[in-house]
């Protein structure tokens, strides 16, 4: 049964990447939306549920979650900034990534000072 559970949050995963990506081939705004939604956030917390029961995990999970998602953001506005420079594609993309790298670090070692 656990195999089962396994394969049920793979296939779900990946349709939900798949469905994204063929949308935004017609409508980015719309595949703009459904990636910006918390949906990987709501499944991980409804797994995590499910297999602990645990709700002060989940509150601790949930808590990370929001200030990680902080210099998340910089990703989206460093990958534009390359394209606009003509990079290219892949190059912007390897930049954008290190930057928000960057930017995840510094955040890590804020809440480990401060909290």
């Amino acid at each position: 049964m656990e195999t089962l559970h396994y394969a049920a949050k793979i296939v779900l995963s990946g349709l939900l990447v798949f469905a994204i990506s063929e949308i935004a081939k017609r409508h980015t705004l719309l595949a703009a939306l459904i990636a910006s939604l918390p949906i990987v956030s709501i499944l991980a917390l409804i797994w995590l549920y499910i297999e602990t029961s645990d709700t002060a995990r989940i509150s601790e999970l949930s808590n990370q979650i929001f200030w990680l998602v902080i210099p998340s953001l910089a990703f989206f506005l460093l990958l534009p900034f390359f394209l606009k420079f003509e990079f290219g594609f892949w190059l912007s993309l390897g930049a954008a990534a290190a930057g928000t790298a960057v930017c995840y670090f510094i955040t890590l070692f804020l809440m480990r000072t401060f909290a």
